[in-house]
């Protein structure tokens, strides 16, 4: 994928992963947050069945798949429970620290420590997130469980990154980790007792999860992880919360915040640095010029 398409893929994924928090957290009154996942992945796994189990790679992955999902599992379920307890606004802000944990994890795992420009683009990535959000305000219980998805959406995003550079088959990938993910949420929800009923506007919610932001998005996920950074691709997800303000303001109902606007700003500066750095721009190389 040609760079200016995947980071513009990645955008769209931070858009549509941002406009379900308000989302999940009002189907969540009408459905359990695991079975939520159970049903979720498992929707989006019988979409691609049909594409996935015709290509020659349709038994390749396994393992791989297995990681990924047991990362989802941990992502989505814990940001599930952590909605029911604390405002979408905080689990945006805190899921948004996957800024922060990316590097953390390259430099403590892989060896990789990133350079200071990378830093310092995090670091006002983080800036931008907390004034977008308004900060974490009083923890509860939500708060701290959604610090796992934080760290599970960094888990994911580099264990992604280096099974797609392996030249990986996106889509079985997708399959494969997509029919786990649901079936470790579904074995999970009925050994703990969970009910898998459902209200007609969370299963409205429900069939737009499995075809928008996970079908859909994890597919071009993946597929611009071929040529696009980890880090890079962690302050293009950090736009996430921009978006949901955005879908606040106009579909929500919101008042424009002058203070959340300026987050914005933030982040996408913090985008255009990091960009900078990788073309040595900064540098004045006349090749990269």
């Amino acid at each position: 994928m040609p760079p200016f398409w995947a980071d513009l893929g990645l955008v769209y994924c931070a858009a549509v992963w941002g406009a379900t928090f308000f989302m999940v957290k009002d189907a969540l009154a009408g459905v359990d947050p695991v079975a939520m996942v159970a049903l979720r992945f498992g929707l989006s796994a019988c979409l691609l069945a049909p594409f996935a189990l015709t290509r020659p790679s349709r038994a390749k992955h396994l393992k791989e798949s297995f990681l990924l999902a047991a990362l989802l599992f941990l992502l989505y379920t814990s940001q599930n429970v952590g909605l029911g307890y604390t405002s979408a606004q905080n689990s945006g802000f805190i899921t948004g620290l996957v800024v922060v944990f990316v590097p953390l994890v390259l430099l403590a795992f892989l060896g990789r420590p990133p350079t200071k420009v990378q830093w310092a683009s995090s670091g006002l990535a983080l800036a931008g997130l907390w004034l977008l959000t308004g900060g974490i305000g009083a923890a509860n219980f939500g708060d701290a469980i959604t610090l796992i998805a934080a760290a599970a959406y960094a888990a994911h995003l580099l264990a992604t990154d280096k099974y797609v550079r392996a030249d990986a088959d996106c889509l079985v990938l997708a399959f494969h980790q997509f029919w786990m993910t649901g079936a470790m949420a579904a074995v999970y929800a009925a050994s703990t007792g969970r009910t898998f009923a459902f209200s007609p506007r969370a299963a409205g919610t429900i069939a737009f999860l499995a075809v928008v932001p996970t079908v859909s998005a994890f597919f071009i996920q993946m597929r611009a992880q071929k040529t696009v950074a980890p880090v890079k691709v962690s302050l293009i997800f950090s736009l996430e919360p921009v978006f949901a303000a955005v879908f606040a303001w106009t579909l929500g109902g919101e008042p424009f915040a002058p203070a959340r606007a300026a987050g914005g700003a933030l982040i996408v500066a913090a985008m255009m640095a990091d960009g900078l750095s990788r073309s040595d721009l900064l540098g004045g190389r006349r090749s990269a010029a």
